[in-house]
């Protein structure tokens, strides 16, 4: 292919889902020129919509990790913003609940992570001040995250999307990544779908979320040495029939791979169940309705009032890993040239939860990385 049949471009996010959005929008609000990519026909149609849409404070995260750094920092910009943008949102709170003596102990290590992540007003409460809070719960003590919230995420992604396309942004839906080749004039990329075209790029951030691996790999020139191989974990969540009969979320202490069986309430006031665990060889988003039967045995521990068949299969999301099951927990990677080697592309790898929380920072990164 000759290369005047590419036309140049300034920035190309490839994934609409709340990172590639939050990018988009932080390029934009820069100045930059940005189109942005997605396969599917919508925003948001795979992790950013199959979560627990919750606000989270960066309570677990390793002290110093990307994950730890830009939840609380996202977490306080997304209360802001949500605030300035009016996009539903509910700062409820959360409870991390323990069920016997080990687990208490654990609640100490738990309170002493999140405050050296910066975390505010962690509080740990005896059983009764817990039940005072939420009487349907059962527990020997807890630990109050009062930072906790919940969020509408379509609503915030429509903000997001909105935000970027005022100053200048365009989305291209329908409009698959087919593979690109770093040049010493940018990267240059071919684009499917309805209406193919050819671009050449000074800028491609990689935020396709769990096709960021596979996508790397599309690139000629992008060192596959670097590129990390994807894992899939599955969560699976149930619903609950009826109101909820909590007010905060409902947090067991944490599980290898994910936070345990919790509450969410969302905006409505409905309860849902999960994400569980479930390591999968590929994308495939089926709820097995067998699953409930481990969730009422994890529910009841903290809340015994769960009545047979109450649980509904809901919906599942997919965490993009970049460690098998077993291996020491992922980190966040925003991979740049310093990292890679190839001028004008930045990758985004396993950017699970808190991706939601940290977008916004998560996506001034970016910005930082691209301005150098």
């Amino acid at each position: 292919m000759s290369s005047n049949a590419f036309e140049t471009v300034d920035c190309v996010v490839v994934g609409a889902g709340v990172v590639g959005l939050a990018v988009a929008r932080a390029l934009a609000l820069a100045g930059r020129e940005v189109i942005v990519l997605e396969a599917a026909e919508g925003i948001g149609t795979e992790t950013s919509s199959r979560n627990s849409e919750v606000i989270h404070a960066g309570i677990y995260y390793p002290q110093g990790s990307l994950m730890a750094r830009t939840c609380v920092e996202g977490r306080r910009r997304l209360y802001a913003y949500c605030a300035e943008h009016g996009v539903p949102h509910r700062n409820c709170g959360k409870l991390i609940v323990a069920t016997n003596d080990d687990e208490s102990t654990r609640l100490v290590e738990i309170k002493g992570r999140a405050e050296a992540n910066g975390v505010e007003g962690m509080r740990l409460l005896s059983a009764s001040e817990a039940t005072a809070m939420e009487s349907n719960l059962h527990c020997t003590a807890a630990l109050l995250s009062p930072s906790t919230g919940i969020v509408d995420s379509h609503s915030y992604m429509l903000a997001l999307q909105g935000d970027a396309e005022s100053r200048g942004a365009m989305l291209a839906f329908h409009s698959p990544l087919q593979r690109g080749r770093a040049t010493e004039n940018g990267i240059e990329i071919e684009v499917g779908g309805t209406e193919p075209t050819n671009l050449r790029c000074r800028l491609v951030v990689n935020s396709a979320g769990l096709h960021a691996p596979s996508l790397a790999q599309k690139i000629v020139g992008m060192p596959s040495d670097r590129i990390p191989t994807a894992y899939y974990a599955k969560g699976n969540y149930f619903t609950l029939a009826g109101r909820s009969p909590f007010s905060r979320l409902i947090y067991p202490v944490p599980v290898p791979g994910g936070l345990g069986v919790h509450i969410t309430v969302d905006l409505g006031g409905q309860a849902k169940f999960g994400p569980d665990v479930e390591w999968i060889p590929g994308i495939d988003y089926t709820v097995d309705p067998h699953r409930a039967d481990k969730f009422y045995a994890a529910v009841r521990r903290y809340w015994p009032g769960l009545k047979d068949g109450a649980l509904q299969p809901g919906y599942a999301g997919i965490r993009p890993k970049t460690v098998p099951q077993g291996a020491p927990a992922q980190d966040f990677t925003i991979q740049g040239p310093v990292e890679h080697g190839v001028p004008g592309l930045i990758n985004l790898f396993g950017i699970e939860s808190p991706g939601l929380t940290a977008s916004l920072a998560l996506a001034e990164q970016v910005r930082e990385i691209a301005s150098t």
